[in-house]
């Protein structure tokens, strides 16, 4: 003979899920924990013997951020669990109603993915064109008479104030022996 404490009831669940949604920031600590610590890991385990020129090497900024996300993780985490929450937007030109615009969304993805998979072949001159080119189309301007001379030169400004006076090298790709 089963009694009712046996039998699992629909409440347990239901008050799960409850407080699951009531404490959904909590998602977001354990995103900026998972970063934090990806980030000491990488920063810790990394060869800097040729670049160490002094007290502040190469590790010190990433350090710096890991240890700030793990921080600011634990900090969220308590003020969550305490009755904490965020507020919701309030932005007078969003719509909350309205679903996500996730053709935009998979469209900027799919040019940051394809300008990431151009730069080493093409260069950056190029993937960076065709990067500022494909956002602008995803966010909805369809000028193509203009998008194209405004990424294109977007592109060659942004290379060069990395690869020249910032010393930060870029491919340059098949163009560069032309420019």
């Amino acid at each position: 003979m089963t009694t009712q404490t046996d039998i699992p009831s629909a409440e347990t669940g239901g008050e799960r899920r409850s407080w699951l949604r009531e404490h959904s920031e909590l998602g977001v600590c354990v995103l900026m924990l998972g970063l934090g610590v990806l980030v000491l890991t990488d920063a810790l385990t990394m060869d800097v013997d040729i670049a160490q020129r002094g007290p502040v090497g190469p590790k010190t900024v990433p350090v710096v951020v890991g240890a700030g996300l793990l921080v600011i993780a634990a900090l969220l985490a308590v003020d969550v669990l305490r009755g904490g929450r965020g507020q919701a937007e309030g932005g007078e030109d969003i719509d909350l109603s309205e679903p996500a615009d996730w053709r935009t969304v998979l469209l900027l993805a799919g040019v940051f993915l394809g300008a990431a998979v151009l730069i080493e072949p093409l260069g950056f001159p190029v993937a960076g064109a065709l990067l500022f080119w494909g956002a602008a189309y995803a966010l909805g301007s369809r000028r193509i008479d203009r998008d194209p001379l405004i990424a294109a030169g977007l592109s060659l400004v942004t290379y060069t104030v990395f690869n020249n006076l910032l010393g930060v090298p870029l491919p340059g790709g098949p163009l560069m022996g032309v420019l």
